[in-house]
């Protein structure tokens, strides 16, 4: 089954990147690739650079940045393919964003048309 580890934490600029962090995501996921377990994953682009659509009575309204005004963002995710749960969160754990924000595990649902392929 495959899960969303979304990694959310306070905004921070490429220059203030805590020393090590880079190499650390770098382990991680070649972990996640020898335990067979790695689909993909990116950071993202700061929510100064996000844009939120919405349609009001037919109308797009784009404004800028998350929609939602909070401390912590989403900086980025790892998609992973697991057999249960238990084995996301237990990734999720291993996860070095874990130690400055959190980590939220979200199942990936499937469609029947991507299950019997």
């Amino acid at each position: 089954m495959r899960y969303l580890l979304l990694l959310y934490g306070e905004p921070v600029r490429p220059e203030d990147i805590p020393p090590g962090a880079i190499e650390a995501h770098m382990t991680f996921s070649r972990e996640l690739h020898d335990a067979g377990a790695y689909v993909d994953s990116a950071p993202l682009a700061p929510p100064t650079e996000a844009k939120t659509v919405r349609i009001k009575r037919r109308d797009r309204l784009v404004v800028d940045g998350p929609f939602a005004e909070t401390k912590e963002v989403l900086g980025g995710y790892y998609l992973i393919d697991v057999d249960t749960l238990d084995d996301a969160i237990e990734w999720a754990a291993k996860l070095p964003s874990a130690r400055y924000g959190h980590i939220e595990v979200r199942p990936i649902v499937m469609r029947e048309a991507e299950v019997a392929s």
